[in-house]
């Protein structure tokens, strides 16, 4: 019994420090890199660093550099290695937040702000491909909780980090941003797991070329439309307390700094609830409460329930990257197809997220700034979303008693 001890702590820490590093990637390249700018947009506009209309263009940019980040993850990670393109990622992030700080021109604003949305997409495809292979099965919800509770951080820090950063000034907030990302980057740079040799390229093609279960299909529409549910609340909410319901700009942020604490309970909370109830059912609990959520949120007022409804909305859209990636690994057994399976959804994910970014913001303009508007779509979306198992269930089930009784015509 004693000599199995320093085994056991052995492999405990073994595993935590690799969830460590992922915590500190996806704080970095998810959290701070995406969810920093939100706060930074007033300030941004008014120190004429760029018109309102540049500023909202230039939010833009992390969202499409994302959706790049998803499709050159897998790739990148094949030729330098998964450890070295996280690193090289993180940096890059830090370096953006520096060049950010000068404010040379349009071009070059969203050049590195496109830049850190590639990295923050390299990031989500392959942290989780690096670092769960070395989780036990029954915990690797939990563990992917873990990982993109950073990205709930990070969220949490734009609310609560950034007001004192800016009375700096506008231009030691961006390299304030960067310091940390560069200090994050430090620690977690000699935490990441060994590499491992790389399978065969002809065995990699034999996995890849596997049938696909039409459930994972599935999967990847609920997750294209949980994308285009969560875009409102994290791009108009605070715009929604402070001006659309005149309660200012403190009640706003306010209310964000509570929305980024739904957003560091989320993953851990919705990765152990995938592990204790499985995915499926997970999914479409989650589904269902945020769905409901949303409809409140169009006819809500007051303060204490808004504050209730931030928490829960702020869960989402880092709690959904471990009940996801529970659900690839309940649908696909194989390692390997499960990292081809995760950038799939990846890169569906970022395309509908960055197409709702652009609807909502077109959507929002042409009903003269109607908020509850957004929020009821979203709503739609999430409930699509929801029904879309059953209904894709009962198309299955018709189109299989057709066969069969086609079958037994025929005979």
């Amino acid at each position: 019994m004693l000599s199995t001890s320093p085994g056991i702590a052995n492999q405990r820490s073994g595993i935590w420090l690799p969830i460590f590093a992922g915590l500190c990637a996806s704080l970095v390249g998810i959290g701070l890199a995406r969810f920093a700018y939100t706060p930074l947009i007033p300030p941004l506009i008014e120190a004429h660093w760029f018109s309102a209309d540049d500023v909202i263009y230039l939010s833009a940019a992390n969202l499409v550099g994302y959706l790049i980040g998803a499709l050159a993850g897998r790739p990148l990670a094949k030729l330098l290695g998964n450890n070295h393109s996280l690193r090289l990622m993180m940096l890059t992030v830090a370096l953006s937040f520096f060049a950010c700080g000068l404010p040379l021109s349009i071009a070059w604003f969203f050049g590195w702000r496109l830049l850190s949305g590639i990295a923050g997409g390299a990031i989500m495809v392959v942290v989780a491909a690096t670092i769960l292979p070395q989780v036990p099965a029954a915990r690797r919800g939990l563990a992917s909780g873990a990982i993109f509770l950073g990205a709930g951080i990070g969220i949490a820090c734009s609310g609560t980090l950034v007001p004192p950063l800016l009375s700096l000034g506008l231009q030691n907030t961006w390299f304030g941003l960067g310091a940390l990302a560069l200090v994050l980057t430090a620690a977690s740079w000699s935490a990441w797991p060994a590499s491992k040799q790389t399978e065969a390229t002809t065995e990699q093609h034999a996995v890849v070329n596997k049938p696909i279960d039409r459930r994972v299909y599935l999967l990847f529409a609920q997750y294209a439309l949980m994308a285009a549910g969560l875009v409102p609340a994290m791009v108009f909410l605070v715009d929604y307390v402070a001006r659309g319901l005149s309660a200012g700009a403190h009640v706003g942020a306010l209310i964000w700094v509570i929305y980024g604490i739904g957003a560091i309970v989320g993953p851990v909370s919705y990765g152990f609830l995938a592990d204790k109830l499985g995915a499926s059912l997970s999914i479409r609990w989650v589904l269902a409460v945020q769905a409901i959520t949303l409809i409140l949120l169009s006819v809500s007022n007051s303060f204490a329930a808004l504050a209730v409804l931030a928490v829960i909305l702020g869960s989402f859209p880092p709690g959904i990257v471990p009940l996801a990636l529970a659900r690839i690994h309940e649908l696909v057994g194989d390692h390997q197809q499960q990292q081809v399976t995760w950038s799939r959804a990846t890169v569906s994910f970022a395309t509908f997220q960055a197409l709702a970014g652009f609807a909502y913001s077109a959507i929002f303009n042409a009903s003269g700034g109607h908020h509850a508007l957004m929020f009821l779509i979203a709503s739609g979306a999430i409930a699509l979303a929801l029904i879309l198992e059953p209904v894709m269930a009962f198309i299955s089930r018709t189109h299989d008693t057709t066969q069969l009784c086609c079958g037994g015509t025929s005979s």
